[in-house]
């Protein structure tokens, strides 16, 4: 999986040579969710959140773990970095449990929308997030940070949109709540692309600090 941030239209990630694990689908290059070209955010959100300047916020402090019970996630961050072509940097594509993060964006936990980005599947074996369909609204994940303090995030809906076209204002803007969209690959496996036709994307906001 990888990353274009808004690129095709919506591409959040650069490809890498990480293949789908699939009867169907030989060894191939996959790809990510789309964001922007460059880490500037919209102005104005569109997403499916009730925003408000006094819905809880934390200070910015980087994220160290992920944990969603329902799917049985419990994995450590990296930081993803944006390269000069506008692509943010895919995590490792040999490290099936593992999660990233635009570094360049909100944190988990403080105002704006926060990215994390993980993969389906590996060349081997599914990845951490392999049964991100499985979320439904109300269900919760954690992030441990820095700082020691955790974010307690619920999830507002889980939806798939096609990759040519993905709604970039409502999964990347600015607003003022603390938000966070969880992010990996779907639908139909294309051959021909060497990628799959969807992304999945968890629409949260944040619940609680504890």
């Amino acid at each position: 999986m990888a990353v274009l941030l808004y690129a095709f239209g919506s591409k959040m990630f650069a490809s890498d040579a990480t293949s789908p694990v699939s009867p169907s689908a030989p060894p191939t290059t996959q790809q990510a969710p789309a964001a922007a070209p460059q880490p500037a955010r919209p102005k104005a959100s569109t997403g499916p959140e009730k925003t408000s300047p006094g819905d809880p916020a934390m200070p910015r402090s980087a994220p160290i773990r992920l944990r969603i019970p329902k799917i049985g996630v419990d994995a450590p961050f990296i930081g993803l970095k944006i390269g000069p072509s506008g692509a943010l940097d895919p995590p490792p594509a040999n490290d099936t449990n593992l999660v990233g993060w635009q570094s360049s964006g909100p944190s988990p936990g403080e105002r704006g929308t926060a990215i994390i980005a993980g993969h389906l599947d590996t060349l081997t074996s599914p990845a951490v997030f392999a049964r991100l369909t499985e979320l439904s609204p109300g269900d919760h994940f954690e992030v441990d940070r820095a700082d020691g303090t955790t974010a307690v995030f619920l999830i507002d809906s889980v939806e798939s949109f096609n990759k040519d076209d993905f709604p970039n204002k409502r999964v990347y803007a600015d607003t003022p709540s603390a938000l966070a969209r969880l992010i990996t690959c779907a639908g139909a496996y294309d051959r021909q692309a060497r990628d799959y036709t969807e992304n999945l994307v968890a629409f949260a906001h944040l619940d609680r600090i504890a």
